[in-house]
C-alpha cells in the first residue's frame, strides 16, 4: 500500500509506520481476547451457582423427607451412601449438576463417579470422642445450624481432590494453614491463575450462593480464622 507525499508523488509506508500499526493490531486483539476470556470465566461461574443452587434444593427435599437428618457423604461409608447418589432423586439426571464447568478434571470425575463439589466437613462428618461415639451437636440437621445464612454447605473441590466418589467432603477441621484450605478447594476457580487469585462459588445452608475473592478467603485464614466453621456453635 502507498501514500501520497507532499509534493504529489506516492511513496510507501515508513518503517515506524508499519510497527505503529502492526502495535495497534497487537493491543486490540489482545483486548478482544481478554474480552471473550472474561466472558467465558463469567459464563462458566453462572453454570457452576446453578449447579450449587440445585443442590441446596436437593438438600433441603432430601432433609424434608428425613426428619431434617442432611444426606450423607462416604466418611465411615461406602460410596453408595455418598450425597452424589442419594439426591439423584430429588435432582433427576445428576451428571451435570455434579460437575462444575470450569474443573479441569469434570470429565475424569463423571467417568469416575465423583463430583466437583465437596460438602463442609464441619456439617456433613459426626464429631466422634475417642471410644467413637458422637459428641456435641448435630449440624447434620437443618434445625441445629443456628446461623445457616452464614454457613458454608459446599465448595468447588480443589484440582488436587481425587476424581472418584470417596471424594465428597472436605476436611474442614484441618484448615489452619492456606495450603491446607487449598487441598481441599479451590478458592481461584473462576477468573484467576492459581489458588491465590480470581473467585469461586460457595454454597450456604440458607441455599444462597456466594462469589468469595480468593485473597479476601486467604485473609481470614491468615488471621487464624476458618471460614468454613460454622458461626454460633459452641466447641468447634
Amino acid at each position: 500500500m502507498r501514500s501520497v507525499g507532499q509534493d504529489g508523488e506516492k511513496r510507501g509506508f515508513t518503517l515506524v509506520e508499519l510497527l505503529v500499526v502492526i502495535a495497534i493490531i497487537a493491543v486490540l486483539a489482545t483486548v478482544a481476547v481478554m474480552g471473550a476470556s472474561r466472558a467465558i470465566a463469567a459464563g462458566k461461574q453462572a453454570a457452576c451457582a446453578s449447579n450449587l443452587r440445585s443442590i441446596g434444593i436437593g438438600m433441603k427435599l432430601y432433609a424434608d423427607d428425613h426428619h431434617g437428618v442432611l444426606p450423607g457423604t462416604t466418611h465411615g461409608g461406602d460410596f453408595e451412601t455418598s450425597w452424589i447418589y442419594t439426591l439423584v432423586p430429588y435432582l433427576g439426571d445428576f451428571d451435570e449438576t455434579r460437575i462444575c464447568p470450569a474443573d479441569p478434571k469434570g470429565q475424569e470425575r463423571l467417568a469416575q463417579r465423583g463430583t466437583s463439589y465437596v460438602l463442609n466437613s464441619y456439617l456433613f462428618v459426626p464429631r466422634t470422642d475417642p471410644s467413637g461415639d458422637p459428641f456435641g451437636p448435630a449440624l447434620n440437621r437443618l434445625n441445629q445450624i443456628p446461623e445457616p445464612t452464614r454457613t458454608a454447605m459446599a465448595f468447588i473441590c480443589s484440582d488436587r481432590t481425587g476424581t472418584g466418589p470417596g471424594n465428597d467432603h472436605t476436611h474442614s477441621g484441618e484448615w489452619s494453614s492456606w495450603g491446607a484450605v487449598t487441598r481441599d478447594i479451590s478458592p481461584g476457580r473462576f477468573g484467576g491463575d492459581g489458588d491465590e487469585m480470581g473467585s469461586t462459588n460457595i454454597l450456604y445452608v440458607d441455599g444462597s450462593i456466594v462469589s468469595r475473592k480468593a485473597v479476601e478467603l486467604k485473609r481470614l485464614i491468615a488471621r487464624g480464622v476458618n471460614f468454613a466453621k460454622p458461626p454460633g456453635v459452641e466447641g468447634l
